[in-house]
Order: C-alpha cells, then structure tokens, then sequence
C-alpha cells in the first residue's frame, strides 16, 4: 500500500515539476542583454548617461585628434554590437581637438620650399683627390665623389630632411616625421656609375658595387631606418649602361623602393631639335621604357635644362605627343638649376616645370649646395607629421593650393 502511494506520489511530481519551472519561467521577468551602442563622433554625456542606464562603468581617456571636434569621442574600448555585463568598465577616449601648440614648436611650414637635388656620376674617389672644389670631380661639379655624396646624406639626415619619392612631391604626398622637411634625390644620364653591378650571385641576382650611388644609398637605407632612401633615376637609350645586365637593374631598381623616368633617348638638346624631332626624343624613349616595365615615371629631366623656359614651341611636345601609334603624357618636366621649388601645396608650384638644385660644391656661391641650405634654413618645408593634412600658419593660409586634403591654419 505505501509503496503504491509512494510511487502515485512521484508521478504527481514528475507530471507537476515541468509545469512549475514553465510557470516560474513565465512569470519572472528575464533580464535583457546589453549591448554596447556605436559613440565615435559623439559627446562625452552621452555615454555617461549609456552606462547610467545599462549598470556599467566608463573611464575616460584623452587625447589630440586633428578629426574630431574637442569633447567628442575618438574610440571606445569595447566593440560595437557586442554583449555588457553588469559594472562592466568601458574605456573612452576623448578628443582634446588640434594640438595648435606642437606645430608652434616644430615651426611647422607646409608652405615651405623643397629641394629636388640634381645628381649625375657618383666616382669612386676621395674628394682630396680630385683637382676641383669639394666633392667635384669635374670643372662644373656634375661628376661627385665617393667620399662627397656620402656626406651629402649625412648632411641631409642630420639637418632634418628625410626622402621622399619625386613622383609622391609631384602629387603632394608628402609623408615626412613632424618637425621634418622632405628632399628629393634625382640622378640624370643613367650612368653605370648609378648601380654599377660586379655580377651575378649563386641565386641569379645582381650583386651591386658598395661605391656606386644605390650601393652608397642601400648602406644609409641599413644605418637609418627612418630616412625612407629613395631616388629617380632617369635614363636614356643606354638605360643603365650596362647591356648585360639593363633588364636585372631595372627590375631591381623598382622592386627596391627607386624610380625610373625619361631623359629623352639620346640626351637632345631640345632646343635644336625640330619639334617632330622633340616628340621623337620624348615619345622613343617612353617606348623604351615601356618595353621593359609599366612602372616607370612620366616624367622628363630634360637635357642641358633644355628648352629652358615653358614658353618655348617644343615644350608642348615634352609634355603630350604620340610616337609610332603610341600617345604619351609628361606630368612635369624637370629643369637643371639652380635653386628649390615651391610646395606642392603653394598657388606658385608649377608641377610642369620644376627647378632643382645642382649638387655640387663652389665655396658656398653661385647656387651650390652650401648655397641652397642656407637659403632653406628658414624657408624650408616642415612637416605636421601627417600626409593627410596641410598645415600653414595663419598669414599665409591665402597661398594654399588645398589639393582635396584637409587645411590647418595656426
């Protein structure tokens, strides 16, 4: 008998248990799951308010951010979408808006004047060994010293200027360290000097002489990460002159961080030529290029600085032609002297015809290096640190040529 009630018993609660969990289930309020909400962009009392409500916890952080108006929030720790637990601290940061104070201090100047240095032959030779001023190997200073254009680049690197691509200051791209100024290396005439190769390693690559100018580059690229070497190289019909091996270095040379570009296909003087002339030194040669790769730049270093203004009835062949079916375009067309260009965010930067500077030695006279960095000392070109955005001081805002980017006035 009492086993009968006991198990009737435990029927009665088998049938009845379910039935009071469901019950429990329905009439208890389930809490609702949290989740955090998007605040980039927002005020700062609208995530205090957020974690009001939702029984969670905020530490504030803060920070200068030249794209977000001060007080607003620049990031958050936690992810948008995802769950928050009750007391849960959420990490935001807040914007302090521009830092006008460190462009104060870095003089910052993106108006400033950049030079684009013009080189040739780098000779393996200590400059006491020459018989000219300097680094000078010859009369006018086109061919440098070893021992010179090594300490060129220290020179550069310890005055505060740091590399940049020819074609990245054509475009306004300008990627320099805050409180840095860019410059540009150019090399003419394609000499073999340029990246004189020695031959050929176990693995098929060139093997590159340490005093040619790459291999002098390659050495200060391994001592100073933060100098970003780069050149344009720009060549005529002997490319590299070195027949053997043209194909290796110009594969090489673009895969190394450098450029090549055109300096017509026999070296012209281009105000000998005729104009069907012009386009035929202009047009072969990008043919040249073309031939060999897609990544080379368009644009001219032209011989002797020939024609020597933009006025002349064959500079218009420099820049626009077709030769042999195929159409060329020149964005710029560099001259020989004397001196640095404009910003490329100046209203008086003209990327057509762009100056440079002769690198070369004359006692500090007639526009040679000594020269042109005095001259720079307080003209130059300093960076805000951001390529993204142009900063001037307030008197000179007027004279910005904005190129879509973000303007500071300070």
């Amino acid at each position: 008998m009492k086993k009968r009630r006991l198990k009737k018993s435990v029927k009665i609660f088998l049938i009845c248990f379910p039935i009071v969990i469901l019950l429990i289930i329905l009439i208890i309020p389930k809490k609702e799951k949290v989740y955090m909400e998007s605040f980039v962009g927002k005020a700062k009392e609208e995530i205090i308010e957020f974690c009001k409500l939702k029984e969670c916890e905020v530490k504030f952080n803060y920070d200068y951010d030249i794209n977000t108006d001060e007080n607003k929030i620049i990031k958050q720790s936690k992810k948008t979408g995802s769950e928050l637990k009750k007391n849960e601290i959420i990490e935001i940061t807040i914007s302090k808006g521009i830092n006008y104070d460190i462009y104060k201090e870095n003089n910052v100047n993106e108006l400033g004047r950049v030079p684009i240095m013009m080189y040739h032959g780098i000779i393996d030779k200590k400059s006491e060994e020459t018989s000219y001023t300097g680094g000078n190997v010859d009369k006018d200073g086109y061919q440098r010293t070893y021992e010179a254009f090594v300490e060129d680049l220290e020179f550069y690197y310890k005055n505060g200027y740091r590399m940049v691509r020819l074609i990245d200051y054509v475009n306004g791209k300008i990627d320099c360290e805050l409180g840095k100024s860019p410059i540009v290396l150019t090399f003419d005439d394609g000499l073999a000097n340029a990246i004189k190769v020695t031959g050929l390693d176990t693995n098929g690559e060139i093997m590159i002489d340490p005093h040619s100018a790459i291999g002098i580059l390659e050495s200060f690229k391994k001592k100073y990460p933060d100098y970003k070497v780069t050149a344009t190289f720009f060549l005529n019909a002997g490319l590299f002159q070195q027949k053997e091996y043209n194909d290796k270095i110009i594969e090489w040379v673009i895969k190394n961080g450098y450029d090549i570009g055109n300096h017509t296909y026999s070296h012209a003087d281009l105000t000998k030529t005729s104009e069907e002339g012009t386009i035929k030194e202009i047009g072969r040669m990008y043919n040249l290029l073309k031939s060999k790769t897609d990544k080379f730049v368009n644009i001219v270093a032209l011989p002797y600085g020939t024609p020597y203004n933009a006025n002349h009835q064959n500079f218009k062949h420099v820049l626009n032609g077709t030769y042999e079916g195929e159409t060329y375009t020149t964005i710029s067309a560099l001259r020989v002297g004397w001196e640095s260009d404009y910003s490329p965010f100046s209203t008086s930067f003209n990327p057509n015809f762009i100056k440079r500077i002769r690198a070369y030695d004359n006692n500090g006279q007639d526009f040679d290096i000594a020269y042109n960095f005095k001259f720079l000392e307080t003209r130059r070109f300093i960076s805000d640190g951001n390529p993204n955005t142009i900063v001037v001081k307030k008197e000179n805002l007027q004279y910005v040529n904005g190129k879509n980017l973000k303007i500071i006035d300070y």
